[in-house]
């Protein structure tokens, strides 16, 4: 079973193309994205890692490391990034686990204890369940899961929103509506109780329902 949101994110040294990488470290007070490909060299994660490494820059405004994973070698992994920035002219910058013995798959809960100890002769359909994103706060916990099929690109752009959103709410006692892009109303979350708003938000709020008070998005 994967890891659900809220619980601790299990920590793991293993190889990288960055050399030995251990999580914790690696995360420091920062946020992190860990997304997991079932194999080296497939054509739908290709242009994932490739569309991550032009988005790296909007990750570090917003304190977030990123962290790919891989089911093959290290060195299998250093030709792909090579591969990847030929397909997509994304240059990866960001460390690539090499999870060769399926033991950080097994962890996160993406494939089955009786999976094997190597990732010599599996398919990618083999591993077709490493496809997650998990994005960990700088608490160490699971903030977020996806999970994608292989045919499916993952939109990136989203988890950038959703990682806005995650932020201003770690920060603030409000939640997000439905589509929220940065910058729009949020929502004051129920555990606040109007005393406690009109400290907060003195001008007031609006309520099309009783249980629903929207305002402007706090500043930092």
């Amino acid at each position: 079973m994967t890891l659900q949101i809220g619980q601790t994110a299990p920590n793991f040294t293993q190889d990288s193309t960055e050399g030995s990488l251990n999580l914790y470290d690696y995360a420091g007070d920062s946020w992190v994205i860990l997304f997991s490909h079932p194999k080296d060299f497939t054509p739908v994660c290709t242009t994932e890692l490739g569309y991550m490494a032009k988005l790296q820059p909007e990750f570090a405004k917003r304190n977030t490391k990123i962290l790919g994973l891989s089911v093959d070698p290290t060195d299998d992994h250093k030709r792909w990034v090579q591969d990847i920035a030929d397909a997509t002219g994304g240059i990866v910058q960001y460390p690539l686990i090499a999870d060769k013995d399926l033991s950080v798959s097994k962890l996160y809960g993406m494939l089955p204890a009786d999976a094997g100890a190597s990732s010599e002769g599996r398919t990618p359909v083999d591993n077709q369940t490493v496809r997650n994103v998990f994005v960990i706060g700088p608490d160490k916990k699971v903030k977020l899961v996806i999970a994608y099929p292989m045919s499916t690109g993952r939109n990136f752009d989203e988890i950038l929103r959703v990682l806005d959103s995650l932020q201003l709410t770690a920060k603030h006692q409000v939640a997000t509506p439905v589509n929220w892009q940065n910058g729009e109303d949020v929502i004051i979350v129920p555990a606040v109780s109007d005393e406690q708003a009109k400290e907060k938000y003195p001008d007031g709020w609006k309520a099309p329902k009783p249980y629903m008070r929207i305002v402007p998005q706090p500043g930092s």
